[in-house]
């Protein structure tokens, strides 16, 4: 029994859970080593106080799972299986009756939640999410590994992608190239949809990559991220071609000089709250507050955005192991959109950064 789940063992013994059933794939990932994309069959993780716990998937991946490491049972299903009857004849064999099961109630949709509750009647719910978010908040060493090598080869990207922009080239032909130049370096998977932004598109902060032309006097934005081994980066990098104005280089110094600012306020015992809180008065001061419309960060590891939430008032505090991304940004219409992101682990010490690109303005010619 790994660590992991012995973890949530103890929390179910403590609130009186009988079973953990348990469905997103990042949580199947997280305590069983099984990467899957199930689509619209189902996957899961049913945990017991004493109980071997055992994991449900489409029968063509069972294999799968068990090269992936896991140990106990495997109850696969086909297509034209009752999948749900398979589950409740496994947790029958292991414990006569359930009176509360731990869902993830963030993930499960109403169907499965009242075909849930039909196939064990009159039991409780409870979320499991809070038990979750704080095991997978603090990473380890091996984690962490996974996390830099993804950053390394979202550096590699933006690289690429710089390096790529030429005048009358759409959005989506650096895009292209970008991910081309990761396929050939192995990487099967980005941590969401990547993102090239030219000129006024960039002034939206989920812009969507068209055939938009880049021309002079753009500042174009890349946001991407890479999966390694299922760990996720997350860059942002805002370049100008050929030229830049006089606004958009002060929008552009305001968001640099916010990211630094936030940078050096991590450390343990520092609050979310603080850390949000020294860019947002760094841009606010400067005249853009209200062109910075969305939280500094977000957590960072298996899903690409993960707790905690890095906003002016989330108290929690970092501690040692903690990673997450710094973001600012400025986004005036018809004027520029500008962010700076990077990944970065709270350390016994302070902070290390974990993308590296450069951010100082380039202006490429």
């Amino acid at each position: 029994m790994n660590e992991r789940l012995e973890s949530l063992r103890d929390w179910m013994k403590e609130n009186g859970v009988d079973l953990s059933f348990l469905t997103s794939p990042d949580t199947v990932f997280y305590l069983s080593a099984f990467l899957s994309e199930p689509h619209e069959r189902l996957l899961g993780i049913a945990v017991f106080q004493d109980g071997e716990p055992f994991l449900v998937c489409p029968a063509m991946e069972k294999n799968d799972a068990k090269n992936a490491g896991w140990e106990h049972e495997i109850v696969g299903h086909s297509d034209i299986d009752r999948p749900w009857e398979l589950v409740q004849k496994a947790v029958a064999a292991r414990i006569p009756r359930i009176g509360t099961i731990a869902i993830e109630k963030e993930h499960l949709n109403v169907e499965r939640y009242e075909t849930l509750n039909h196939t064990f009647p009159g039991a409780r719910f409870i979320s499991a999410e809070d038990k979750l978010r704080l095991l997978r908040l603090k990473k380890d060493e091996q984690e962490l590994d996974k996390i830099r090598q993804a950053c390394e080869l979202a550096d590699f990207a933006i690289e690429t992608g710089v390096q790529e922009i030429k005048e009358g080239r759409t959005e989506l032909d650096v895009l292209a190239a970008v991910e081309y130049a990761l396929k050939k370096k192995g990487v099967t998977e980005m941590s969401f949809a990547t993102m090239v932004l030219a000129g006024k598109n960039a002034a939206s902060p989920h812009g969507t990559p068209g055939l938009n032309k880049i021309k002079k006097g753009d500042l174009v934005l890349f946001d991407l991220g890479v999966v390694v081994d299922g760990y996720c980066s997350d860059i942002t990098r805002t370049v100008a071609y050929h030229d830049i104005n006089v606004e958009q280089e002060k929008i552009y110094q305001t968001v640099l000089k916010a990211q630094l600012e936030a940078i050096s306020t991590v450390r343990p015992g520092a609050a979310c709250s603080a850390i949000d809180l020294a860019a947002r008065n760094v841009i606010a001061g400067a005249g853009y507050g209200e062109f910075f419309p969305h939280r500094l960060g977000h957590g960072l590891g298996i899903s690409v955005h993960e707790f905690p939430s890095l906003t002016e008032t989330n108290q929690l505090v970092l501690e040692e192991g903690m990673v997450f991304t710094i973001e600012p940004g400025i986004y005036v219409p018809d004027v520029a959109g500008v962010r700076i992101e990077d990944d970065v682990v709270v350390t016994r010490d302070g902070i290390e950064i974990l993308t590296k690109y450069p951010k100082d303005l380039t202006i490429i010619k």
